[in-house]
């Protein structure tokens, strides 16, 4: 069977925070809400509603996701930039007859927009997903490796006995990524070619 990895989106592929901060600014704006948006694209993973959640009674959860999922289109995809090395490692897997996932937190039409922005063709998006939900998409398409920069994706990689990859270019450092499990810690994507070649043998 063909080599299959994943990818995580947010500070994996892209770093996205520029765009999300200033859709919870544009947000927090039209609500009246106060929202630390510095705070919250410090800590990029978990699901959305769980953020918003910190700013948001209950009740109101539902209308700022969805409003939040429309300004997004406007303010946060146009801003997001290509993070070293993140074609290159897709192209690496695409070089030893590989296939691509992208298992993202972010909603996928969303995560769709992205990918297309930046010209990135993968096999299988899939979005809403974190941690242990990451890893039962990972082990539903046979994934042999996962790619993330938060401790939810050691987990997810982990859950579904899929090499754990961390890359350093989110909220967590080197030493945090190992001492959750994984497998291997790349400072960026720019290591991952020769990486995936030594992994290969």
């Amino acid at each position: 069977m063909a080599l299959t990895v994943g990818f995580d989106l947010d500070m994996t592929l892209l770093d996205t925070r520029p765009g999300i901060k200033d859709t919870y600014d544009v947000l927090s704006a039209e609500t009246g809400t106060f929202i630390d948006s510095e705070l919250a694209v410090s800590r990029l993973g978990p699901p959305l509603t769980q953020e918003l959640g910190y700013w948001f009674p209950p009740e109101r959860l539902d209308a700022v996701v969805a409003r939040y999922r429309e300004l997004y289109v406007e303010h946060a995809v146009p801003g997001s930039l290509e993070l070293p090395g993140a074609l290159a490692a897709v192209a690496a897997v695409r070089a030893v007859g590989g296939r691509v996932l992208v298992i993202t937190g972010k909603w996928e039409p969303n995560a769709r927009r992205h990918l297309d922005g930046i010209g990135l063709e993968v096999d299988v998006l899939l979005g809403d997903l974190w941690a242990e939900g990451k890893g039962e998409a990972l082990r539903a398409h046979g994934a042999d490796v996962y790619v993330g920069d938060h401790l939810g994706d050691i987990r997810g990689a982990r859950a579904a006995d899929a090499v754990a990859v961390g890359v350093a270019t989110g909220p967590y450092s080197a030493a945090e990524l190992a001492a959750a499990g994984a497998d291997v810690v790349l400072r960026d994507l720019t290591e991952f070619p020769d990486w995936l070649s030594a992994h290969l043998g």
